[in-house]
């Protein structure tokens, strides 16, 4: 009985957390469907007959769908990019036993407690020199450096609790390092590399800091930097920008919702060894 009290508890306890974080989500996508005034008249109840000229607005006048894509290429590439580097790390920061394993390893952890934006200057600084400024290709190599951190930090983790013995048996059987890499390793790291991949595409879907800090052109632009065109100087419509930010939001909560398991399985593999 006492069990059973505290089970409810914690569902309890779950479900008014729940409740508080969804309720932001909730009130941003009832009011996308409301005019202007009726944004401030009830902001927190569904209207009786939903409006979608600001969803008309955002794909026909705007150039959503441009920031869209944008936004997809710097995120996709970034991603890739941290998953082959950040794989190919954490797999020979496990094979090389040596002092100098350690020490690159705890750098990787320096970049994990380290907030990338205290270097906004000095990287702001770099991508000028590479003629970078403005574009968005300049955001893809901040945003590798960003993620490879906590995605070796993961993989390490996770590539150290991986049988010995089938990384043993195929180096007996003359099987190279990059083979056993390839054939072996990255099947079985299937769900930490998920993981990385939906830390990376959070922290880069939603980041408006260095595409701000960087200037983008017009159609430079990234989705959430795109939000500010509907902000006036005096006045600023606030439908059309609840509509960007709710379909922005869309992609990240679909992919966490089809990879959710994965995701926690990921967190998860390195926490318990026996």
């Amino acid at each position: 009985m006492k069990e059973r009290k505290v089970i409810i508890c914690h569902y309890l306890i779950l479900s008014i957390w729940a409740l508080i974080a969804l309720f932001p989500v909730w009130t941003m996508l009832v009011n996308s469907f409301k005019k202007q005034l009726d944004i401030f008249k009830n902001p927190f109840v569904f209207p009786i007959s939903p409006n979608f000229d600001a969803y008309l607005y955002v794909f026909r006048e705007s150039n959503f769908l441009l920031y869209c894509w944008n936004t997809l290429l710097i995120t996709v590439v970034s991603i890739v990019c941290v998953l082959f580097i950040g794989s190919l790390a954490a797999y020979a920061l496990v094979n090389w036993k040596g002092l100098g394993s350690k020490f690159i390893y705890l750098l990787f952890l320096a970049g994990i407690m380290i907030p990338i934006r205290l270097g906004t200057i000095n990287i702001f600084q770099i991508i000028r020199s590479m003629n970078l400024m403005g574009s968005v290709y300049g955001l893809i190599p901040v945003y590798i450096a960003w993620g490879l951190p906590m995605a070796v930090f993961i993989l390490t983790t996770f590539i150290q609790d991986l049988p010995g013995e089938l990384m043993e048996s195929a180096s007996l059987d003359g099987a190279s390092k990059l083979r056993i890499y390839s054939a072996i390793t990255i099947p079985l790291i299937r769900p930490a590399l998920g993981t990385v991949a939906i830390f990376n595409l959070i922290n880069i879907w939603n980041d408006i800091w260095f595409p701000l800090i960087f200037n983008l052109k017009e159609d430079q632009r990234t989705l959430l930097l795109g939000v500010t065109y509907f902000f006036g100087t005096y006045q600023t419509d606030w439908s059309k920008v609840l509509v960007v930010l709710t379909l922005a939001t869309l992609p990240v909560l679909l992919l966490y919702m089809i990879m959710s398991k994965q995701f926690i399985k990921g967190l998860t593999a390195g926490s318990v060894k026996g």
